[in-house]
């Protein structure tokens, strides 16, 4: 799971039937320090968000096809979530931040 950007919608005339008319979205990673980073993904859209908007992204086969009661459901990426903020935890007493945790790596 990771937070991203909604940066376009994706257009796609023919597609495959399990996709049906859900909309298709390109998203792109955000940093901890919320720098957009790496190459765009498509993802499916389950909530209805649009471009410019922080997304949580899932991106793993099976959450696509359990989300969507299908096991031929050609996605692997979904939005499953609109990030309002991220709290790193910095100052807090007995706390420490996400990039403790990651040890400076997103996953």
């Amino acid at each position: 799971m990771f937070i991203a950007q909604v940066v376009g919608d994706v257009v796609a005339t023919h597609r495959h039937g399990e996709l049906g008319g859900r909309k298709l979205l390109l998203v792109r990673r955000e940093s901890l320090d919320g720098e957009l980073e790496g190459s765009e993904v498509i993802a499916l859209d389950v909530i209805g968000v649009g471009v410019g908007e922080r997304v949580l992204v899932v991106q793993e086969g099976g959450a696509a096809r359990s989300l969507f009661q299908s096991p031929k459901i050609p996605a692997q990426a979904v939005v499953v979530g609109v990030v309002d903020s991220v709290d790193l935890g910095s100052g807090v007493e007995g706390v420490e931040g996400v990039e403790g945790v990651l040890g400076g790596r997103r996953s």
